[in-house]
């Protein structure tokens, strides 16, 4: 089953999209979004988690700034996103996924992350933040963050040709984070699993991450 669901947070209530599985669930996962809101290629990440075993939900970050905020990749989706971002801030954002992790625990599933963009940068403070095992997507924000301690597994992705995430910060999480798994894709840019958009989707990139992606959820949440 896959809908839309109410999440009570200290900021309000947001929406959120949830996907199950057909049979038992394997855990939980938070989805979290990039700055595009949980848009079409969102809920479809989830609705694969799903299809893999595990309860996913998605929350509507940019809820408490703007309800049901759902962009595009044009110049003009960017710029509102930047700005939904700043308005949102980060503290705001972790009270969110907290709430809705707390949600899926109380349900008495183990709950990790996974997130993309700005949402990787938000999964992997997850990690470090409420403990929670997390897989960090092409996540530019996360280096003034990678002196916290990670409470929890983690595991990164990135693209060898993302100019928002060049080598040196590549280093900067082997350097600071020597637990966790980190993986950077040859000739791959940033974004490289948003299958909707052929411009920055490279389809091995994404397979091999998503397979790994897996693999580590299932370890990790068993």
């Amino acid at each position: 089953m896959h809908r839309w669901i109410d999440i009570e947070t200290p900021h309000g209530p947001i929406r959120g999209w949830r996907a199950e599985p057909a049979g038992p669930s394997k855990g939980a996962v938070l989805v979290i979004q990039e700055i595009f809101g949980v848009n079409p290629h969102m809920r479809s990440v989830a609705d694969r988690l799903a299809d893999a075993g595990f309860v996913a939900l998605a929350p509507s970050l940019f809820d408490p700034v703007e309800h049901g905020v759902e962009l595009d990749y044009s110049d003009a989706g960017i710029q509102r996103a930047r700005a939904l971002v700043t308005a949102l801030g980060f503290p705001r954002a972790m009270d969110l996924l907290n709430a809705s992790a707390e949600k899926l625990q109380m349900e008495g599933l183990r709950v990790g992350a996974v997130g993309f963009c700005w949402g990787g940068t938000l999964a992997y403070l997850c990690a470090t933040r409420l403990s929670l095992p997390a897989v960090c997507y092409y996540g530019a924000r996360s280096v003034p963050f990678l002196d916290e301690h990670a409470g929890a597994p983690l595991m990164f992705h990135f693209g060898a040709d993302d100019p928002s995430i060049p080598a040196a910060d590549i280093e900067q999480h082997r350097e600071k984070q020597p637990q966790a798994q980190v993986f950077v894709y040859e000739h791959t840019g940033h974004a490289f699993n948003r299958d909707v958009d052929p411009k920055v989707y490279n389809a091995q990139a994404a397979q091999t991450a998503w397979t790994r992606t897996l693999d580590f959820l299932e370890t990790q949440l068993r």
